[in-house]
C-alpha cells in the first residue's frame, strides 16, 4: 500500500485488486441459500461483487457478503490518521440495489462448531447506480460518523467508538432489508480508501443512504442522492488514480 498525506488505498489504486483477498460471507452459514463472489478481472481497475440474494430459505431474510480475508501479516489497518472512507462505485452494470459497507475492529476465536463469533459491526449503507439509466459512477465520502454500530444486525448505540487503528476487516454486503430485495445483484467498485477531509472534499453531496434510515430507498428525486463531486477530486489528492 502506497500512502500519501492526505489518502491510503485499501483496495484498488495503490493497493490492486486481489480475489484472494477477500471470502465468502453468506447466510449459508445460517442455513441460507444465498451465495456471493468477488470478481477481480485483471487490468480492470474493478472488483465485481455478484451473487443471488435468496429470501426463501429464511423467511424473508437473506444476507450475501464478501469480505478481507484475516491477514496473518498487517492483521489491521490504522486508519486513524484519516476522516473517514472514500469508495468509488461504478455505472457499469449497476443495479440500483441498495448495498452495505462494513468495518470491524474485533475478531474472536471461532466457535467449536467452527462458526464465526459474533462481533460489533459498523454499517453503512448506499445504493448503487444503475447500469441502463442516465446515472454517473460516484464517489462516495464516508466520514467515520456515518459508520453505524450494530450487533447481529440490530443497532448497538452503546457500542464503544470504533478503533480506527485497528481496523481488522471490511464487508461488502447486500441484503434483504426485510423483503424488500432478493434476487440477482452486481456492484463494480473502483476502489476503497482512507482519506483526509480537505478544502476540495467541503462540498461533497449528502449521503446516499444514511445507514440510520433503513426503512428503504430515499424517494427520486429527493435530497442530493443522485449528485457526484468532479471525477479529478480523487485524481488531486492521491497523485494517480483516474
Amino acid at each position: 500500500m502506497t500512502t500519501d498525506e492526505n489518502c491510503l488505498f485499501l483496495f484498488g489504486g495503490d493497493a490492486p485488486w486481489s480475489a484472494e483477498a477477500w471470502t465468502a460471507s453468506d447466510d449459508r452459514v445460517r442455513g441460507g441459500k444465498s451465495q456471493s463472489y468477488l470478481d477481480c478481472p485483471a487490468g480492470a481497475g474493478k472488483a465485481v461483487f455478484r451473487g443471488t440474494l435468496d429470501i426463501t430459505a429464511l423467511g424473508g431474510a437473506g444476507f450475501a457478503s464478501q469480505r478481507s480475508v484475516d491477514r496473518a501479516q498487517h492483521p489491521s489497518w490504522d486508519v486513524s490518521a484519516y476522516d473517514g472512507l472514500r469508495l468509488k462505485v461504478l455505472k457499469a452494470g449497476g443495479d440500483g440495489k441498495k448495498y452495505t459497507l462494513t468495518l470491524k475492529d474485533e475478531v474472536l476465536p471461532k466457535r467449536p462448531d467452527d462458526r464465526e463469533q459474533s462481533t460489533v459491526s459498523w454499517e453503512y449503507d448506499f445504493i448503487s447506480p444503475k447500469g441502463d439509466g442516465d446515472e454517473e459512477d460516484r464517489e462516495l465520502y464516508v466520514p467515520w460518523s456515518e459508520f453505524k454500530p450494530t450487533y447481529r444486525g440490530k443497532p448497538k448505540p452503546d457500542a464503544p467508538k470504533l478503533d480506527l487503528a485497528n481496523v481488522r476487516r471490511i464487508s461488502l454486503m447486500m441484503r434483504s432489508f426485510f423483503g424488500k430485495q432478493e434476487g440477482a445483484f452486481r456492484l463494480e467498485v473502483a476502489y476503497v480508501a482512507a482519506v483526509r477531509d480537505t478544502p476540495a472534499n467541503a462540498a461533497r453531496p449528502a449521503s446516499v443512504v444514511s445507514s440510520s434510515s433503513s426503512a428503504g430507498y430515499p424517494e427520486k428525486g429527493s435530497g442530493d442522492g443522485g449528485r457526484t463531486e468532479p471525477k479529478s477530486w480523487l485524481t488531486w489528492m492521491c497523485g494517480l488514480f483516474k
